[in-house]
């Protein structure tokens, strides 16, 4: 079971859950929703921790590496994410209410602890903190030991994250199978689960043709910038994209992405540096995706939502994304703070959202690697201009 990716297992888990839903006594789906009621509360007391050992080590990093190389390649990452998160919110509201239609009733029964089939038993696991509460920690821990270049602390923070990298890969991850089979269990005997699959096969084909469509004008700008043939970088990073779809890796696919910026004619000093720190700052496609998926379930369970609140949401995105794990779906685990504080998402809710996420993750993460070459271009052309 342990050479089986992640996202087949999420896929024989939603078929299972489909069929215990569909034919195995509801006893089986109470089972089930106990462990959903444990998986979650488990979640919900991980997520201030998750967010604390991302971002503290993420932002402490950034800072220890000034200079203005550094300040201007973050800017462009942060601008590329904001931009590619606000064309997937407008897409999404212009087109999504055309084949998504909310149910009063789908609120239950994607949530085991207000369906009939109530767990057996409960046990509270109360956060150590609120998840905005672990927001400001980690801003002003991050800040903090980036300004004193306190390399005790530093180490501590690093040492921290790996233990929550340990904790996501080594318990979240193997469990999330079992978690996402009692949803879709819990689903198909409310007699929703049909509607949910006919809804985001078309979501998804959407968010990845707006991948697709931010990578190219991504490139645009880029090779527009630098003055290089469009067509000819846009092949160049075929190798790149290719290779981030089967690693599902930014990390892994580094030793390629380097490859095609110096096909692009990306400058040794420069492609060795940006595509590296882009490989964790720059999530265009992560913020495609879980905008998208965002939209989609607060439409599908009728949870109201604003413009000034997907502000909030989108541009938050980009700070707490900041080093996410190397384990499939990073992104979405350290967004999984401002899903339930910003968008106020269930447990159950959250787990649908890991789960539509990484089924699709690899296409994200070759958009993310792909526009970090792009980037790549952009700093390299301002490099060369203003001999920064």
């Amino acid at each position: 079971m342990k050479k089986i990716g992640l996202i087949p297992k999420l896929i024989a888990a939603i078929i299972i859950g489909i069929l215990i839903g569909a034919f195995l006594p509801a006893f089986v789906t109470q089972i089930l929703a106990t462990f959903n009621s444990l998986f979650g509360n488990f979640l919900g007391f991980v997520i201030p921790l998750i967010i604390l050992g991302f971002v503290v080590s993420g932002i402490a990093d950034l800072g220890g590496s000034a200079g203005k190389l550094l300040g201007i390649t973050t800017a462009l990452s942060y601008i590329s994410t904001l931009c590619a998160g606000f064309i997937a919110y407008f897409v999404a509201v212009k087109f999504f209410p055309l084949f998504i239609k909310a149910s009063s009733t789908l609120g239950s029964a994607v949530n085991p602890e207000e369906k009939l089939l109530s767990p057996f038993f409960k046990v509270d696991m109360p956060p150590i903190m609120g998840v905005m509460s672990a927001l400001l920690l980690a801003f002003l821990l991050g800040l903090g030991i980036a300004s004193i270049k306190e390399k005790t602390l530093y180490n501590i923070s690093v040492e921290f994250q790996k233990i929550i990298e340990k904790t996501i890969s080594a318990i979240i991850i193997p469990l999330l199978p079992i978690h996402i089979m009692g949803i879709f269990a819990n689903m198909t005997y409310a007699g929703e689960v049909t509607r949910i699959l006919s809804v985001f096969w078309k979501v998804f084909l959407i968010v990845i043709a707006l991948h697709i469509s931010i990578i190219i004008v991504q490139f645009l700008i880029a090779c527009s910038i630098g003055k290089r043939n469009v067509f000819q970088c846009l092949k160049n990073q075929i190798p790149g994209y290719l290779t981030a779809i089967g690693t599902q890796s930014s990390a892994a696919t580094i030793p390629v992405n380097l490859k095609c910026a110096e096909n692009n004619k990306v400058s040794k000093g420069i492609r060795e540096f940006v595509i590296p720190l882009c490989a964790t700052i720059h999530l265009s496609g992560s913020t495609i995706t879980l905008t998208c998926c965002s939209v989609a379930l607060m439409l599908l369970n009728n949870i109201s939502f604003s413009f000034p609140q997907m502000v909030g949401f989108i541009a938050m995105l980009g700070i707490t994304m900041v080093a996410a794990p190397g384990v499939p779906g990073g992104a979405v685990m350290a967004a999984l703070g401002l899903l339930q504080t910003n968008l106020g998402f269930s447990e159950a809710q959250l787990a649908l959202m890991i789960a539509l996420y990484i089924t699709q993750d690899s296409f994200g993460t070759a958009c993310n690697v792909s526009g970090d070459n792009a980037i790549a271009i952009m700093v390299d052309s301002i490099h060369n201009k203003f001999k920064i």
